[in-house]
């Protein structure tokens, strides 16, 4: 599969006049403002920088894009498109919320080469959207990728974990409605406080109480392992720039982790070896040695964040040694556990 990557254009809250509980754009993306003089120079400069073998889109990330003004939107569209024209990049992405996707909205869209639309759909349940004062419902969401889909334009499902009143049952059910929907990808968030935010607040008065690591990887786990099950891919795990944020001062609490995506990649992989060490050991003895057959490129999620998964394996079964070799037919998240002696179990 070649190679892609964003070329990414920070539009913070603009065309956003909701304000959620927990949604601080300028914390998460870095950018204060907008410059609109500076968005095609954000383009030509990585541009410069990328391979020829590696495919690009333009993306409009951190606000609502779809609900800027016209007088906005329309000339960053055109200003993307040329690029699309002239072969530098292959299409562009957006995000923004399900509520700001009308058939006026696809209409715009259909002028343009949209590789993705990026949906902000966060949860499925409308107490949870409430208490999140997120301004929007489930319907709107079921609204809006319907209208997408109707214009063959590929969307994709943002959703978090943690957010107040949610709990795991709330999160599995969304990303299942995601998959029902029709998303060809999606991305998983943990909660995150940042400061002067309302859920800040509200944990400081204790109406909300940050999920831990461990919880945030345990729920994001189930999640992913329902977007893999249905074939939808995942585009990331956690927020971007956590060093940034910790360094900063920008997050107050929750599940911030540096590696969370590669914690809950692991979380997924641990889960996989022991239902098959469970297996192989149902009524046997334990074998001294195994081997862990894993996909290729998965090696170090298999082994887990800084060995976890090894070191877990050697405790739980009392195995005195554990090898992790790739293998290229086998899918991600599917490995294959075989004794040393030959004796082999999927």
């Amino acid at each position: 599969m070649k190679k892609h990557v964003n070329i990414p254009i920070f539009v913070p809250h603009m065309g956003c006049p909701n304000m959620c509980v927990f949604c601080d754009q300028h914390a998460i993306s870095g950018v204060s403002c907008f410059d609109r003089s500076a968005a095609e120079k954000t383009v030509v400069e990585h541009l410069a920088s990328v391979p020829p073998d590696v495919g690009c889109e333009i993306a409009f990330f951190g606000g609502s894009f779809t609900g800027t003004d016209r007088s906005l939107m329309i000339p960053l569209l055109d200003m993307a498109e040329r690029y699309v024209a002239d072969g530098r990049v292959s299409g562009i992405r957006m995000s923004t919320r399900p509520d700001y996707i009308s058939p006026e909205i696809i209409s715009i869209l259909k002028r343009y080469t949209v590789a993705a639309v990026e949906l902000g759909v966060q949860s499925m349940s409308d107490r949870v959207l409430s208490l999140s004062r997120r301004g929007h419902t489930a319907d709107d969401s079921r609204r809006a990728f319907y209208l997408l889909g109707e214009a063959s334009i590929p969307t994709v499902g943002q959703m978090m974990i943690g957010l107040p009143g949610s709990s795991r049952e709330d999160e599995t059910d969304c990303a299942r409605a995601i998959c029902d929907m029709g998303a060809v990808g999606s991305r998983i968030y943990p909660t995150v406080v940042f400061f002067n935010t309302e859920l800040c607040r509200m944990t400081e008065r204790g109406e909300y109480i940050p999920l831990s690591v461990e919880d945030a990887v345990s729920r994001s786990a189930d999640v992913l392992t329902i977007f893999e099950e249905r074939g939808v891919r995942c585009l990331r795990i956690g927020l971007h720039g956590v060093d940034d944020l910790r360094r900063d001062g920008k997050a107050m609490a929750g599940p911030f982790h540096p590696s969370f995506g590669e914690l809950v990649t692991g979380e997924c992989y641990r889960r996989a070896i022991e239902r098959a060490a469970d297996a192989l050991l149902d009524g046997g003895k334990t074998p001294g040695a195994i081997t862990v057959y894993v996909p290729r490129g998965d090696l170090s999620a298999a082994i887990g964040h800084r060995g976890a998964n090894r070191e877990y394996f050697f405790s739980r079964f009392g195995f005195k040694e554990i090898d992790f070799v790739e293998k290229d037919s086998l899918l991600r998240y599917n490995i294959v556990l075989e004794e040393k002696t030959g004796h082999r179990r999927k």
